[in-house]
């Protein structure tokens, strides 16, 4: 399992002209769920990403964690893209929609993270609040 944790000031999710969901003031997770990941890896993900200490604390250096602030989550098959081999990516990786989707609701649920919408092509916008930008692996 694999993010991009990206802290913002703001983020939202667009699906077909319609905004479906947004944020103030969090964290945007774009999550990549690969073959053989399982719940242990989405637990463990979804608390380190609330464990992060990425939000400035009162001297304004990075040292508060996520508390109250608002998780946005985007399922991304493409972070498991291999481009090594000629320049069309391959996605053999990436776990299949069936065993994926139920591994990101429950990340989505763990965190308590607002959803965009698996499978769909999603418009996502978001201002970096940093910028502060993090790969994770599980």
């Amino acid at each position: 399992m694999r993010a991009v944790v990206q802290r913002v000031s703001q983020a939202a999710v667009e699906v077909e002209g319609e905004r479906v969901t947004q944020i103030g003031p969090g964290l945007l997770v774009l999550l990549g769920i690969g073959r053989g990941d399982g719940p242990e890896q989405a637990d463990r993900l979804a608390e380190k990403v609330r464990a992060l200490r990425v939000f400035d604390d009162p001297d304004g250096r990075m040292n508060e964690p996520l508390g109250d602030r608002e998780v946005l989550c985007v399922s991304q098959f493409t972070l498991y893209g291999d481009a090594r081999k000629g320049n069309r990516p391959s996605y053999v990786e990436a776990a299949p929609p069936e065993a994926a989707e139920p591994l990101y609701e429950r990340f989505c649920e763990r965190l308590g993270a607002k959803r965009g919408v698996f499978g769909a092509c999603m418009g996502v916008a978001l201002v970096n609040d940093g910028p502060v930008t993090l790969v994770l692996d599980a």
